[in-house]
């Protein structure tokens, strides 16, 4: 998974923190990480390890790195 600013290379807590539309795209695939109450896991890690598979983790990639960008031109 390849995220804009290394994002999935970030704890979820600090990803969530930040940008919280990031937890409402994650909720809508059924990844309720984002309710976790410790958040150390990297981005990266919360989506793989829901084994979604390839075009499911694809469509997540795609969505979060479109708000990112559409995040910045709106800032």
């Amino acid at each position: 998974m390849k995220l804009k600013y290394d994002l999935g290379n970030e704890q979820i807590q600090n990803v969530l923190k930040t940008h919280p539309r990031i937890g409402e795209i994650l909720q809508s695939y059924d990844i309720a990480c984002v309710t976790c109450g410790v958040g150390i896991c990297l981005l990266k890690d919360v989506v793989s390890i829901h084994a979604l598979g390839d075009e499911a983790e694809a469509r997540i990639e795609r969505e979060i790195n479109d708000y990112l960008e559409n995040a910045l031109e709106t800032a």
